[in-house]
């Protein structure tokens, strides 16, 4: 359904992205921000099933500034390379990365940003520090819990399953007393880490579709034109 293509931020770096187009006119604008895993079968996937939800999904390639076009599976040794990768975030570039992606595509009307993973983090960060956006939609950002003070210039909703051993519930609890009065936050009790994603084992489909759901009707409620 989608297209490989190239942008440009702020700063003249040029990186890859993924891009799905719906049948009609778009509804709105939707920036899919990776895991650690790069723009890999799964995030495409994302991105095409938001486009027949009716938006424009752009993915950009956040570790281009490290490694061009990479994209890997889940296996335990491609779990551990593409940590490396985030080892030393530099999450300022990643956040010019995911403007470039937001002002790509602002003609198609409201802008969103969902993110998984360490993209989880990163639309929890584009919700305090970039502008133009609607809303963000945060799938277990592991980091969003040091971030909890900033404080959202748009609506974010935040999903996190309570098995999930990188992030402990008390990184949660955290984030509710500090963002429960502004920000819509789920927890899953029987999901763990990267629950949404039907190529790993973690995925737990009840999870995923409630939060999908969730998803979708938090976008309509603030995306409108």
């Amino acid at each position: 359904m989608g297209k490989q293509f190239t942008l440009t931020a702020a700063d003249n770096h040029s990186l890859g992205a993924y891009r799905a187009d719906p049948k009609g006119a778009p509804k709105g604008g939707i920036v899919v921000i990776q895991e650690i895993f790069g723009v890999n079968n799964h995030i495409r996937n994302v991105c095409d099933r938001f486009a027949e939800e009716g938006y424009v999904a752009v993915a950009p390639a956040l570790f281009d500034r490290q490694i061009k076009n990479y994209e890997s599976g889940y296996s335990p040794p491609e779990i551990e390379k593409s940590r490396s990768y985030i080892a030393k975030p530099d999450w300022d570039a990643m956040l010019r990365d995911t403007d470039a992606a937001i002002k790509e595509i602002k003609s198609a009307g409201p802008i969103a940003v969902v993110g998984f993973c360490m993209g989880g983090s990163i639309a929890y960060l584009s919700a305090t520090r970039l502008s133009g956006l609607s809303c963000t939609v945060a799938y277990y950002g592991g980091v969003i819990v040091k971030f909890a003070d900033e404080k959202p210039k748009c609506p974010v909703q935040m999903h996190f399953g309570e098995k999930d051993h990188g992030i402990p519930m008390s990184d949660v609890e955290i984030v509710k007393q500090k963002r429960g009065g502004d920000c819509e936050i789920y927890v899953y009790p029987d999901a763990g880490h990267g629950f949404h994603c039907d190529e790993r084992g973690s995925f737990h489909k009840a999870s995923a579709d409630l939060a999908y759901g969730r998803t979708t009707a938090f976008l309509a409620k603030h995306m409108k034109k």
